[in-house]
């Protein structure tokens, strides 16, 4: 991702950078949002095949990977899109291998065939992410200095740092740190997602009582309510990311009783806190009704850690959710592949359903709304 993205800086540096990205990330920002992600979910839902075993895990990575070029770079079908995306999606498969979570083995074995074939795909990504850069910014320039379009390029490209002393106005981001917070946004926002999504398919695939109410509640179009309820559900069953990320402690700290001397790594368990039966009642229970009236709590439920290093992009994946959710009920019924739900296992920094989530997809008949429509039609 780059020494200048948000996720590995720490103390001024980070708060600089965190205030640089926010913007592209809040509220008015997603609801432009809502377009290009609705668009991406039906084109690639329609493919989908029936009445077989169907792994979804590859299909949601293909998907969310998709919306979240369209939203970073707002880079359109094409040949360009089709490259970008190609060569992520082979430097994000280098995190399956044990090697990449191992610096001591990778010094060890030296320049695997592996390690050579990410460096290459990350320098050639790093090639076109600098020419859309360069574009962009001489785009701008010709239009007096104007970045156009909704997409968190722009956003950072109108981007300031804090002005300095005697300076009117701030300098801009520089090519590096563009290039190391798109990268961060396209990372951060593609896998972890896809993962979620897989994590909520599986589980509601084996809870026909939660899936029959939402079906209902979609097609009604009242309320989201019990779709977010959902959401939350799983993101508190299922968190991708186990665990907040780690700080280390630069002086002795006193944190719920316990005192801990300087120099030591703590971190907030997100998967422990989640099934603290003190906090949620049959913690193991997929339970979404838990949700309803009570919005999740903000040190009870942290899937997208919190604090000033909480997830910029958690706006984006539950709107995303949703939407890919939506996509998917409105044209299946879900049944489980198999007898046994799936366990868990690591790709990268999060974890997944062990088998991809494969689940059986049943085309859906008309809902009664849509019966006298089809009807007139015929």
């Amino acid at each position: 991702m780059g020494r200048n993205s948000v996720i590995l800086l720490d103390e001024q540096a980070h708060l600089s950078q965190r205030r640089l990205m926010l913007p592209a990330f809040q509220g008015e920002r997603m609801k432009a949002l809502r377009g290009v992600m609705t668009e991406q979910a039906e084109q690639e839902v329609e493919s989908w095949p029936t009445d077989t075993p169907f792994a979804l895990h590859a299909r949601l990575q293909k998907v969310t990977l998709e919306i979240i070029l369209r939203a970073v770079f707002g880079l359109e079908r094409g040949r360009r899109s089709t490259e970008l995306r190609d060569l992520m999606t082979e430097v994000l498969a280098f995190g399956e291998s044990p090697i990449s979570v191992l610096p001591a083995m990778q010094r060890v074995l030296g320049w695997t065939a592996t390690q050579r074939r990410f460096q290459d795909r990350l320098k050639r990504s790093d090639r076109l992410i600098f020419e859309l850069i360069d574009e962009r910014r001489a785009a701008a320039d010709s239009d007096h200095g104007e970045p156009q379009g909704d997409d968190v390029l722009a956003m950072l490209l109108a981007a300031r740092h804090e002005p300095g002393p005697g300076e009117r106005e701030g300098a801009p981001m520089s090519d590096q740190e563009l290039r190391d917070e798109l990268v961060t946004a396209l990372v951060a926002g593609h896998e972890t997602t896809a993962s979620q999504l897989a994590w909520a398919f599986e589980r509601i695939a084996r809870e026909p009582e939660v899936q029959a109410r939402l079906i209902d509640e979609l097609d009604a179009g009242v309320s989201d309510d019990y779709l977010g309820a959902t959401i939350t559900e799983i993101l508190r069953l299922r968190p991708v990311l186990p665990n907040a990320e780690p700080r280390l402690t630069k002086r002795p700290i006193e944190i719920g009783g316990y005192r801990y001397p300087a120099g030591v790594v703590l971190l907030a368990s997100a998967f422990l806190i989640h099934h603290d039966p003190e906090l949620y009642p049959e913690p193991w229970a997929f339970r979404p009704e838990r949700f309803l009236d009570k919005p999740p709590g903000t040190y009870t439920w942290i899937p997208f850690g919190g604090g000033r290093r909480r997830c910029l992009g958690a706006s984006f994946a539950l709107e995303e959710m949703k939407i890919v959710l939506r996509a998917v009920f409105e044209r299946f019924t879900l049944a489980p592949a198999g007898a046994l739900p799936e366990t868990t296992r690591r790709r990268g920094i999060t974890y997944t359903p062990s088998r991809a989530a494969t689940v059986m997809l049943h085309a859906r008949a008309p809902s009664a709304s849509e019966t006298p429509a089809l009807a007139a039609s015929a």
